[in-house]
């Protein structure tokens, strides 16, 4: 059974950073590409970030790009968003994603696997 774990998030300031993390377990194969989605009150899901198995490609939102950066360690099955330069707009739950599809990692629906979500508040 895949479980995919989040952690890491919590109140800070406008200009701080979190680090998110995410821990899979259950996966058969170390091939999955790991993605961050948020969702914020009274908004749809949007894609972050997403990493491919390799670590060789990333991939980020425009609104994020320059601010958060994924990485994953594979030898632990983790996957971690650090967040810099936070604002208030960045306030959403942050759910872990897995796939093993190659294609339209910034949509939802090529997700197989999801996390529960880790909240995340940046004050003003």
């Amino acid at each position: 059974q895949v479980q995919l774990v989040e952690s890491g998030g919590g109140l800070v300031q406008a200009g701080g950073s979190l680090r998110l993390s995410c821990a899979a377990t259950g996966l058969t194969s170390l091939r999955y590409t790991m993605g961050w989605f948020r969702q914020a009150p009274g908004k749809e899901r949007e894609f972050v970030a997403a990493i491919a198995w390799s670590r060789a490609s990333t991939y980020y939102a425009d609104s994020v790009k320059g601010r958060f950066t994924i990485s994953r360690d594979n030898a632990k099955n983790t996957v971690n968003l650090q967040m810099n330069s936070l604002k208030p707009e960045d306030t959403a739950i942050y759910y872990c994603a897995a796939t093993s599809n190659l294609m339209h990692l910034d949509r939802q629906f090529t997700y197989n696997y999801w996390g529960q979500g880790t909240q995340v508040t940046v004050s003003s």
